[in-house]
């Protein structure tokens, strides 16, 4: 329920502020004075789009706060979800810049437009005069339906499972996308895969290979220079082995006369025995290498082919041909099963499209019952609101095929008189009866949801006097169990108010401002005195206010 509005430097108001209740309001004044800035200021906290034209003239910013009792309407998992600090008293906050940038705020948090609209939603309706539009609407006239139904849990179970649906059939035909691609690139990926794996590439060869071909291109040179080390290390008489057994001999000589020749003696020794070794393996070396024509054009064909395959697959290494190659592997396999995946999909789809339409035929079953009731209740309130052969119908035909709210297509149709056949809304109803056919819809819904606050914005053109009581009695009777709060130019409706605001211009110097008060009873009175015979103010106008005001608090909606 809105507890308290403070407006300042929007349009033509300075500063604002009013503070509400629960019970049905009444806002009254001339035209231009400033009632539809109001539905302006609220719409801002609503989430609608904002203008920095909105600001009032020559300041920086206008700021719009609307204060609400949340305690009753279970709203504790929106905060947690948002991560904002709950309160039972919520304070939706916009500020819009002359620069063009607004901000948003719940209980001080800063927050997205989506996510402050979303919760302005659950909290007021503003119905203003383009919101009749929405009768045209079948979006709005199947959520009727399902707010007359009771089916938000049923509508949440549908989704779900829906949105599982619309899922697996992307999935599906992501798949046959992929599918159909796989089977163009199959013939070239087996030849490329075949030709790599033809090759039987091992890690760690090239390398191996290249080493092995510098070996043979210079095998002479090598063998040379090998036979040449041979010959420096054990030579019969120039080689280190030799000298180094002399040595050996002369460190035995001399053990007998000098200490340290023994340990001179076992260090020649252990680098004779290194050498020895090392001659050895020069020698096994040497007569191993040999040029061989036949393995030099092997090890070139092989590594002419390695090179070919890096060159063709832009690659530098032998490991990276293996990974291509175990990829286009992988590929091919996907593409060899990618049927029996498809076939595996397909069923799980129509498992699920089997259960989005179980959950579908409840919604249905839901909505055909509230269907009637709706037809019911609407034919009797719009009889009361002076239209006696009003008819009025909710056709419902089930789709093709299931859609995000369910199974059906619905349209409202409807006839004000005997010799009118059935026709949708938009093409059928004037100004007036529209007015009053949205009037009665939001009172049923009112009775079947727990929105805390509702406005009507002169929901009241093109009626007359007579039914405009009647439609006051209508909101007054929704105000028992929710704050409704109505814009007016009818005095019929006005006298129906629990509070009476009054809106108006004053001009201070050179600037115009909209102000707001609360009238005494005795300016109730003359303001709607005002209403019924204009700015001259007669006793007949007068005692014809004082009467409605009697009436007021004597007649209900009870006697429909």
């Amino acid at each position: 329920m809105l507890t308290k509005l403070h407006v300042r430097n929007y349009a033509l108001i300075s500063r604002l502020e009013i503070d509400l209740k629960k019970g049905f309001y009444v806002l009254t004044g001339e035209t231009g004075a400033g009632k539809s800035i109001l539905i302006g200021a609220l719409s801002l906290i609503s989430g609608q789009r904002a203008d920095s034209k909105s600001i009032k003239s020559s300041e920086d910013k206008c700021i719009v706060d609307a204060t609400f009792d949340i305690s009753s309407y279970h709203l504790n998992h929106f905060f947690e979800e948002n991560d904002i600090d709950y309160n039972d008293e919520c304070i939706l906050r916009r500020e819009i810049y002359a620069s063009g940038k607004s901000r948003a705020f719940v209980n001080d948090t800063p927050v997205s437009l989506s996510t402050l609209k979303d919760l302005a939603n659950a909290l007021i309706d503003i119905h203003s005069q383009n919101q009749n539009q929405l009768l045209s609407d079948n979006r709005f006239q199947l959520k009727v339906v399902d707010a007359l139904a009771g089916n938000q849990d049923l509508l949440n179970e549908y989704e779900i499972r829906y949105a599982g649906y619309k899922n697996l059939v992307h999935r599906l035909e992501k798949l046959t996308e992929e599918a159909e691609k796989s089977k163009a690139d199959e013939e070239y990926d087996r030849f490329q895969y075949n030709q790599l794996s033809e090759a039987k590439l091992k890690e760690g060869e090239q390398a191996g290979l290249e080493s092995e071909l510098e070996t043979h291109t210079h095998a002479e040179e090598i063998k040379s220079g090998l036979y040449k080390i041979s010959r420096l290390l054990d030579g019969e008489e120039s080689g280190v082995l030799n000298a180094l057994r002399n040595a050996v001999n002369t460190a035995s000589g001399l053990q007998k006369i000098y200490s340290s020749a023994n340990e001179i003696k076992e260090r020649i020794e252990n680098a004779y025995i290194d050498l020895k070794d090392l001659s050895s393996e020069v020698e096994t070396k040497t007569e191993n290498i040999e040029f061989n024509p036949d393995r030099m054009d092997e090890i070139n064909n092989r590594l002419n082919t390695i090179y070919s395959l890096q060159q063709k697959h832009r690659v530098q290494t032998i490991e990276e041909l293996i990974a291509i190659e175990k990829s286009l592997g992988e590929k091919l396999y996907s593409s060899e099963h990618i049927e029996e995946q498809i076939a595996l999909l397909q069923k799980e789809i129509n498992e699920q499209l089997e259960s989005v339409k179980t959950s579908g035929e409840k919604l249905s079953v839901n909505r055909k019952k509230a269907a009637a009731e709706l037809e019911k209740n609407l034919i009797k309130r719009l009889s009361y609101l002076g239209m006696p052969n009003v008819r009025f119908s909710v056709d419902i035909e089930k789709k093709e095929k299931p859609g995000d709210n369910g199974l059906d297509d619905i349209r409202f149709l409807f006839s004000a008189n005997k010799n009118i056949p059935l026709q949708p809304v938009a093409e059928t109803a004037s100004g007036g009866e529209t007015a009053r056919l949205m009037l009665c819809i939001k009172a049923l819904i009112a009775d079947a949801t727990a929105l805390p606050t509702i406005i009507f914005d002169e929901i009241d053109t093109g009626v007359s006097g007579e039914i405009a009581d009647k439609m006051g009695i209508i909101m007054y009777e929704m105000s028992k169990y929710m704050q409704v709060i109505t814009i007016t130019h009818l005095p019929q409706i006005a006298a129906r108010g629990d509070i009476h605001f009054k809106v108006y211009k004053e001009d201070t110097g050179d600037k115009t401002n909209s102000n707001i008060k609360q009238l005494t009873p005795e300016e109730r009175i003359t303001e709607l005195a005002q209403m019924l015979s204009g700015a001259q103010v007669t006793d007949a106008a007068i005692n014809n206010a004082k009467a409605l005001l009697s009436h007021s608090l004597d007649r209900s909606a009870t006697n429909q």
